[in-house]
């Protein structure tokens, strides 16, 4: 897509996003190539080239990614059998569905789902319940600074399921002069209205890269971080077990500064069960106003 014009870039990205936004609210429709073409309002015969080049992936791998992703919520919500997941988001067996789920979490579906109920209980587990992998003692938290930092970043728009396409964009644009990889969310991310992802990268060499990339600012400041060994989609469960059960009792409180996921590797040439992740909390001593 580097031919075009920005504007022109901009108007097939918009179309593609229409086309996404779809999927993600009817992630068991047929998806038939024709229908999904009307949509973005392009031509058959060209959209799956159009869509993969704007995506990075094709139509079918997003259809499979936006599936799972729901299946990872529903196993997340407990009260369903691994085989009525597996039914309700599209696989014809459970074998089918845990192949396809541990390709994509670098678990099963039945391991995923013990580890979100280990989760959900240290949630309202008392803080001296330290019998888990989720307890503060076991969550192996550091205390680090980080200085200021400017970043290009892609602002995200569209439910979470959708991030991967922002941070697909934002690879494509910066390449291999993106010497570091992140994630910055302001927010809650339950109060979507107030809520903002940005895919980011520190760019070797600086300076805008234009194809709607922003600087954003990060300011300096101390950070409680964990690594986190596994796929992207326990982050959002490892942030719930840092807030909920290391950050109560450490003496700190949050600060008003962006969460941040710093990827220190790369499903490109890792494993999912191999991905590192730094999850990063602005923190403050509890107590200090900002």
């Amino acid at each position: 897509m580097t031919s075009l014009d920005p504007r022109a870039e901009q108007n097939y990205r918009d179309r593609v996003a229409r086309v996404v936004a779809h999927i993600v609210a009817h992630p068991l429709a047929a998806h038939r190539l024709e229908d999904l073409a009307a949509i973005a309002h392009f031509s058959p015969f060209h959209f799956h080239r159009v869509y993969s080049s704007i995506a990075g992936e094709t139509v079918a791998a997003t259809v499979r990614r936006v599936r799972l992703a729901l299946a990872t919520r529903l196993l997340e919500q407990g009260g369903q059998s691994i085989t009525q997941v597996a039914l309700e988001v599209g696989y014809d067996s459970p074998q089918a569905f845990t192949r396809a789920f541990s390709q994509f979490t670098g678990q099963s579906p039945r391991a995923f789902q013990r580890d979100m109920h280990r989760v959900a209980l240290d949630a309202h587990a008392g803080p001296a319940d330290s019998g888990s992998a989720y307890a503060p003692t076991a969550l192996a938290v550091q205390l680090v600074e980080r200085p200021a930092q400017h970043v290009q970043a892609l602002r995200h728009t569209g439910p979470p399921a959708t991030i991967p396409h922002t941070q697909r964009r934002l690879y494509l644009q910066c390449g291999a002069r993106a010497t570091e990889r992140l994630g910055a969310s302001y927010g809650d991310p339950d109060d979507p209205a107030g809520f903002r992802y940005y895919a980011a990268a520190v760019v070797d060499g600086g300076g805008a890269l234009g194809g709607g990339l922003e600087t954003l600012h990060i300011p300096a400041g101390l950070y409680a971080r964990h690594t986190l060994a596994g796929p992207y989609a326990r982050i959002n469960a490892a942030l719930t077990a840092l807030h909920t059960r290391w950050l109560p009792a450490s003496g700190y409180e949050p600060d008003d500064r962006p969460v941040l996921e710093h990827y220190l590797n790369s499903p490109r040439d890792a494993a999912p069960q191999a991905l590192r992740t730094d999850l990063l909390i602005p923190v403050r001593p509890a107590g200090r106003t900002a």
